[in-house]
């Protein structure tokens, strides 16, 4: 009486592998055009350059990948899910230059970056400026109710702050760099977003200071997110290897995207990667540090060491403020 029952189960649990086994390709398709995008020194095109920001992450589809192989029994699936178990694993390495400058220290700086979210963050971030005292901060989307509490806080008698440069604009389009350190006001890179420049003069020595806000990668725009990255390259690589530089803000991209790695490239090196950060994610807010990317940053030319980098909390922000402690090093 049993042999009917165990013949009808064999077609159930046939069914059953087959499903598993095209679940399985077709997650393991899905991060094989990410990976081979990021082995192509790529972003490809929508939807890759977003999950690309989210390559950690896909360790977990590629690992419930390889289970279902293994529970369909396909040898393929299982070799497959190796190999981008593997790959994945390769490319999560921190990319870009390390190693401690040579000359002798000059000055001591802290530095934060934070996108304000359209300015919702304002308030939250004037306390956490007065907590951290930083010597210069870089704010992203600081529309104009933003910029004026940004002065009455920090511009003001005793206010600590007395030097400014900025784009005043709305929306995200505003962005402002202000510092305790003298700035002279310098061509910024030109955007759809507001990135201001200056020359700061820190201790007799002249750094370079670039605001970085790029278009995210939208579909639609990838192109002139991938241009605004190439902008702010170009900025990078003209200061040559005698000009010290910090370029810092919301880049909308993280390592894994090809359009940053070229930045780094020119041989600014990213601080919180110095200082033992390299993958703390800093965006959406919300779920970070569980889940996110990083995507702000503050990058450094390499007469600076980095010790130490912070991400905080900003009430009414989708962004974590980045501050980083540089020290910054007489040029050999």
């Amino acid at each position: 009486m049993t042999a009917p029952a165990e013949s009808e189960d064999r077609p159930t649990r046939s069914g059953g592998r087959r499903a598993a086994a095209w679940a399985c390709g077709l997650l393991l398709a899905g991060v094989s055009v990410v990976v081979g995008c990021r082995a192509a020194d790529s972003d490809g095109i929508t939807p890759v350059p977003q999950l690309l920001a989210f390559l950690p992450w896909l360790l977990a589809p590629t690992g419930l990948g390889l289970l279902l192989a293994l529970f369909a029994r396909q040898p393929l699936g299982m070799v497959w899910g190796v190999l981008m178990l593997g790959a994945l694993a390769w490319y999560i390495e921190p990319y870009g230059r390390t190693g401690e400058p040579t000359g002798s220290p000059v000055a001591q700086l802290r530095v934060m970056t934070s996108n304000v979210q359209f300015g919702r963050g304002a308030r939250a971030l004037v306390a956490a400026v007065e907590r951290h005292r930083p010597y210069i901060v870089f704010v992203e989307e600081c529309e104009y109710t933003c910029s004026a509490a940004l002065k009455k806080a920090f511009q003001g008698p005793g206010g600590g702050y007395p030097y400014r440069v900025s784009v005043e604009g709305a929306g995200s389009n505003g962005s402002v760099i202000i510092s305790r350190f003298p700035l002279a006001v310098a061509d910024g890179v030109r955007g759809t977003m507001g990135m201001p420049g200056a020359v700061a003069d820190v201790q007799g020595h002249a750094v370079r200071l670039q605001l970085a806000h790029p278009m995210p990668p939208l579909p639609g725009q990838v192109g002139l997110w991938r241009h605004e990255l190439g902008e702010l390259r170009a900025y990078a690589a003209a200061g040559g290897k005698d000009s010290s530089t910090i370029l810092a803000g919301d880049f909308n991209a993280s390592q894994d995207h090809a359009a940053f790695r070229r930045i780094l490239d020119t041989g600014l090196r990213d601080s919180a990667r110095l200082a033992g950060s390299p993958r703390t994610p800093s965006w959406p807010a919300r779920t970070a540090p569980t889940l996110g990317a990083q995507i702000d940053h503050v990058l450094v030319s390499r007469d600076f060491s980095a010790n130490a980098a912070t991400f905080l909390g900003i009430a009414g922000s989708d962004h974590r403020a980045l501050v980083v402690d540089i020290t910054l090093h007489q040029h050999k």
